[in-house]
């Protein structure tokens, strides 16, 4: 994979990431980590995307998809953790 595309592609997710981020002031607590959950995760994802598979897009879906579920999760798995 071009070098070059590829630092496209992380200045791209980290781009949005920030701009995704920003809109969070009216969103409800639950939303606000889902949100972020995904964004972590798709920038993770589109980097170890595209060093293991080649493919930022891929690991990016994956990884957001899974970074929201966790970030909407988050307060009933420490909830559980506590023991409450």
């Amino acid at each position: 994979m071009n070098a070059l595309y590829t630092r496209k592609i992380a200045v791209a997710t980290v781009v949005v990431c920030v701009l995704a981020l920003g809109g969070c002031a009216n969103m409800s607590p639950t939303g606000q980590r889902a949100l972020s959950g995904g964004a972590i995760g798709a920038a993770g994802g589109a980097v170890v995307g595209a060093a293991v598979a080649g493919s930022p897009a891929a690991g990016a879906a994956v990884g957001g998809a899974a970074g929201a579920g966790v970030g909407a999760a988050l307060p009933q798995i420490e909830h559980s953790l506590n023991g409450n």
